[in-house]
């Protein structure tokens, strides 16, 4: 049976982050100015509903040219230093904190080398790109600083395990195979949360660490992700992450009174939604314009993250009065109010549509209603206040399933149909009689038309074919059909 994949590689960060309503208390690993680890709650950091990776594109070797082997990281702040972007004392400071890292790689052992290599794999492939430009050492090199910190006095980590260090407000997160990394998306949702709690102090020093770790990109600027996922690589761009961060820095100008600082960088920031990917996040549509929650991948079409990053440019602009960004929210709205429709089941919502198309998991689909009822409360249009409505009222209702009855050949393999109204867990029961005759639990199967093989008995006669279902909300359904088994057909004689 072909199952629905609600969720895909869990790996990116919280989307709740980006609504501090959301809020909740979250435990994350500190790493102290004496190498000792211990874990607190955060109370800026919102429950996790993780943002999945887009499907993997099949990998394609690609012979490395001999230009790109000889482009490396001191190479690469050599012509920084020629060209004047970088002076002779920051050559000199870069150039020493990479072979400190390097150094420090070859005195660790297994998970702690790999992970530390693998970070400094990462900086030589974008320096071999000539993607290593000035404004990307500050996030660079902070990565390979917090990696070797890390590795050399930290704990193994959990996959997906969020991180702090002392004295910083930044939020880190790990990847096995790529160390830890900076989590925009969460860090902005963090500066969203310590603007939400009124915790002024912690918020003027988390933006005061986010706003050097913006890099030129698309004429602008952009908070990128310094990692390979989903079959992009570094540095890639997130419109869900964007958008956030314009909200999040307006929130803090207007409430730090620094607008005139602020501002103007968040402004800069409006670049990559004006580019079309892969250097922006634009996707011209019929309509108007997606925002892409990727900028590789233009074809995935992910709901959550279009309505967010709408929201956040709607507040961006309410807050600057910056008619730049009225005129992008103007845009991906108008595209987005034809979008939603399509993203209801009639039963469930849809996760993403385009290359990938799935229902959503619980928490995307809770996720999806407060987005649309949000943005539904700024701009009061009806696609977005009705369906936020049904979205409600679908966790209450359960699903509808029906098994088809048929005819199947005794002794042969064939299939069994039957259709299904939303994303649920299927368990198969088939009965002759009152005797069991097999049990088969699926899992989430997805909405719509579908079949399961059975290894049909030689055995004639009537089976009971019965399903049991219940939804992702916990609502419970049934159906039952006879499947007719007809007498083996004989072998004819040679």
């Amino acid at each position: 049976m072909r199952t629905a994949r609600c969720g895909f590689v869990a790996v990116l960060c919280s989307l709740a982050w980006a609504v501090p309503a959301a809020a909740a208390d979250q435990k994350v690993l500190v790493l102290d100015s004496d190498g000792r680890v211990h874990a607190r709650q955060d109370r800026a950091l919102s429950d996790d509903a993780a943002m999945p990776a887009p499907p993997r594109r099949r990998a394609r070797a690609v012979a490395a040219t001999a230009a790109e082997t000889k482009r490396t990281v001191i190479g690469a702040l050599k012509r920084l230093r020629r060209r004047g972007a970088i002076t002779r004392d920051e050559y000199a400071l870069r150039r020493a904190g990479y072979y400190a890292a390097r150094r420090a790689a070859r005195k660790l052992r297994g998970t702690r080398a790999s992970q530390m290599n693998a970070v400094l794999r990462t900086l030589a492939d974008i320096a071999a790109r000539r993607q290593l430009t000035r404004s990307r050492l500050a996030p660079l090199w902070l990565t390979l600083d917090r990696n070797v910190e890390w590795w050399t006095e930290g704990a193994l980590l959990r996959s997906g395990q969020r991180i702090e260090f002392e004295g910083s407000e930044l939020v880190w997160q790990y990847y096995p195979g790529q160390g830890i990394q900076l989590q925009m998306l969460g860090n902005f949702g963090k500066l969203n949360g310590l603007w939400g709690g009124r915790e002024n102090a912690r918020l003027e020093h988390m933006l005061d660490e986010l706003l050097p770790l913006a890099a030129g990109r698309a004429g602008g600027v952009a908070w990128e992700y310094y990692f390979s996922f989903g079959g992009g690589r570094p540095p890639w761009v997130s419109g869900l992450a964007q958008g956030t961060a314009v909200q999040a820095l307006a929130r803090a100008a207007r409430r730090l009174d620094r607008e005139a600082d602020v501002l103007p960088v968040a402004k800069r920031a409006l670049a990559i939604f004006e580019a079309r990917t892969p250097r922006g996040v634009r996707v011209p549509a019929e309509h108007g314009d997606h925002y892409a929650i990727y900028s590789f991948a233009p074809n995935l079409r992910v709901l959550n993250g279009f309505i967010q990053s709408l929201i956040g440019l709607y507040d961006y602009a309410r807050l600057g009065a910056d008619p730049r960004g009225t005129a992008l929210f103007t845009a991906g709205e108008r595209q987005a109010r034809h979008e939603v429709p399509a993203y209801d089941t009639g039963a469930w919502s849809l996760y993403a549509r385009g290359s990938s198309q799935s229902e959503s998991t619980l928490g995307y689909h809770d996720l999806l209603q407060g987005f649309l009822a949000n943005l539904c409360k700024r701009i009061e249009t009806e696609v977005y206040c009705s369906t936020a409505e049904r979205f409600v009222e679908y966790k209450s209702q359960p699903p509808v399933v029906e098994v088809r009855p048929r005819r199947l050949r005794g002794g042969r393999p064939g299939r069994v149909s039957f259709t299904l109204s939303k994303i649920s867990d299927v368990i198969l029961r088939i009965r002759r009689g009152g005797r069991l005759v097999e049990e088969r639990p699926f899992g989430a199967v997805g909405y719509g038309k579908r079949s399961f093989g059975w290894d049909v008995p030689r055995r004639a006669g009537e089976y009971s074919v019965h399903l049991t279902v219940r939804d992702l909300a916990g609502n419970p359904a049934a159906a039952t059909a006879t499947v007719k088994v007809l007498k083996p057909k004989r072998k004819k004689r040679p």
